[in-house]
């Protein structure tokens, strides 16, 4: 039997990791039930695709448009781009005529399942944050299934739909890695192993402000901690240019305990697994790796998040006793230093066992089961 399931999503690694690993499970769901899987992805084209399309994923083309809930001259542009897309997502969309479409929401989304609600094609989509976003809100009214990280979530969707809380797809190479232990990890990457290591995320893209308040607080933290630092792709040569200037007067043995990378792609899963503490903003991706990794992490909430959704995911999770949260204007000496020692000293095994109760690490292939068993 032959299966044709489109997945949409993107905008951000948020988006396009957790579809990743839904495509890996149902690649290896369609193996043990002998059916022929046609996958393809529907979606804007930017650094993220590779991601899909190297798993043997056919990727579409879609315009992405943002829609915005506030005025802006660039509603004017993305109105248009947005009605385009409609068309363009209607056309491309007749050729394949999947059995089912899967969405993760984000700028391209909308459009591609508008259009399958025309040809009457399932919907099932998930959302990752504790507040949803403006495409699975709208979308969810005529998606037979909504699917959620966050029980907490639930409250913005209809009594009526189908609702389940099944946690955030984790990518399979990540998972891999959850059983080294940071000892083990560190000899392996070639860091010290006696020293407490922190890992230090900004995001898929990076953040300017965790970048600076790191940096300005570096000396004090390499002198008793080694520090793994994601800064982002456009940041990495202004963060290496300050870097220089800052160490000249480092003493060599303290200033070869700073690791910057762009972004720790092959490496992510390990360094997870040898860090002692992690610094991150709360992204639902992130904060769902943190937990089935076990890990202690003060989390920084991006401001600009879209309805917010980064504070409540980060409120959500703290309330597990699974985190600390720390608000950016509190990225000083006097708190977030206080609060790092005091972390790493005392890393708690409550802590510990509270990211561990609340990880889901069978979401991917709790998701995958759901939108074969949609198949008509």
């Amino acid at each position: 039997m032959k299966v044709r399931i489109l997945i949409t999503g993107g905008g951000s690694g948020g988006h396009i990791f957790p579809l990743v690993a839904i495509a890996k499970q149902l690649q290896q769901l369609a193996v043990k039930s002998n059916l022929e899987l046609d996958l393809r992805y529907y979606g804007p084209q930017d650094i993220y695709t590779s991601y899909i399309t190297r798993e043997g994923v056919e990727a579409r083309a879609i315009t992405p448009s943002k829609l915005r809930r506030y005025f802006s001259l660039k509603n004017f542009i993305d109105f248009p781009k947005f009605v385009f897309s409609i068309f363009q997502s209607l056309f491309k969309i007749y050729w394949f005529m999947p059995d089912v479409a899967f969405s993760k929401g984000g700028p391209g989304a909308l459009p591609v399942l508008m259009a399958c609600r025309v040809y009457s094609i399932p919907v099932i989509i998930h959302d990752s944050d504790a507040v949803p976003g403006l495409t699975n809100t709208v979308s969810s009214r005529f998606a037979r299934q909504i699917e959620l990280s966050f029980a907490s979530a639930k409250k913005y969707f209809s009594t009526s739909k189908v609702v389940k809380v099944v946690g955030n797809p984790i990518r399979e190479e990540l998972l891999n890695y959850v059983s080294l232990d940071p000892m083990g990890a560190k000899e392996r990457l070639k860091l010290d192993p006696k020293l407490p290591l922190i890992l230090v995320l900004g995001g898929s893209l990076g953040s300017v402000r965790i970048n600076n308040f790191i940096l300005t607080y570096l000396e004090k933290l390499l002198s008793k901690y080694q520090i793994v630092h994601q800064v982002g792709t456009a940041n990495l040569a202004d963060v290496k240019k300050t870097f220089a200037a800052i160490s000249r007067q480092m003493d060599p043995k303290i200033k070869k305990r700073y690791y910057p990378y762009a972004f720790l792609e092959n490496k992510y899963g390990e360094m997870l697994a040898a860090s002692d503490l992690v610094i991150a903003r709360s992204g639902a991706g992130t904060i769902f790796e943190l937990a089935a990794f076990g890990k202690s992490a003060i989390l920084i909430p991006l401001p600009e998040s879209a309805r917010n959704h980064q504070q409540m995911n980060a409120i959500e999770y703290s309330k597990t006793g699974a985190a600390e949260v720390l608000e950016e204007n509190n990225l000083s000496e006097g708190v977030a230093l206080r609060m790092i020692d005091k972390m790493i000293k005392n890393p708690g095994v409550q802590m510990r066992q509270a990211t561990l109760k609340f990880s889901k690490p069978k979401a991917a292939e709790m998701i995958a089961a759901d939108i074969l068993s949609l198949v008509r």
